[in-house]
């Protein structure tokens, strides 16, 4: 993927992000990935967002070029792991809330903190670029992908802004991080995989 897709506000490059693919290079050379089901769009002028009150060596990446990754400690315990979006000096991202991947447990990266620990992401990852030049970046959704469903609702585990629609979700994925009230959970048959992905 070019840095221009991420040159946009993040509320725009976030539901077009659903149905990308994480992908990383393993040890031995083999890929581990997975397709994104689930994010979330900050801004800086949004008071959920890390860079709202002040500029910090923490969140540096957040102000910094798009295209790049943003990793975070959540709780002192979980990665979070953002797409640095927009432009310039203005805090702008999209956290990848979960991804799906071919041939595992629905749920093993379902959540941030999931989805940070499966592809092995930390802090040392902050700022790497996502367009292809380090051992993870993301991929354009498949062809197969087009038409899906996307749900547009609130974020989740915040305190303020939690009004805001900028959550999006695969509606047809079981590997949601949690859904909307009153979207029940699709029927295995019925439900879309990354294994229909594999072919593409």
């Amino acid at each position: 993927m070019s840095q221009v897709f991420f040159c946009r506000p993040a509320e725009v490059v976030a539901p077009d992000l659903v149905g990308c693919r994480l992908v990383k290079r393993q040890g031995d050379g083999s890929l581990l990935w997975g397709v994104i089901v689930e994010t979330e769009a900050y801004s800086q002028d949004d008071p959920a967002c890390h860079g709202y009150r002040r500029r910090s060596p923490q969140n540096e990446t957040l102000f910094g070029e798009p295209g790049r990754f943003y990793v975070y400690v959540s709780y002192g315990i979980h990665h979070c792991v953002n797409v640095v979006t927009d432009r310039g000096d203005w805090a702008n991202g999209v956290l990848l809330r979960a991804v799906a991947l071919p041939d595992e447990p629905e749920r093993i990266a379902a959540g941030p903190g999931l989805l940070a620990r499966r592809f092995g992401l930390d802090r040392r990852d902050d700022s790497r670029p996502v367009t292809g030049e380090h051992d993870v970046w993301m991929a354009p959704r498949s062809d197969t992908f087009a038409s899906q469903d996307l749900v547009t609702t609130t974020r989740i585990g915040i305190s303020q802004g939690a009004a805001t629609p900028w959550r999006w979700y695969l509606r047809s994925s079981r590997s949601v991080s949690r859904r909307a009230r009153g979207d029940r959970t699709p029927p295995k048959p019925q439900c879309w995989s990354p294994s229909l992905e594999l072919s593409s």
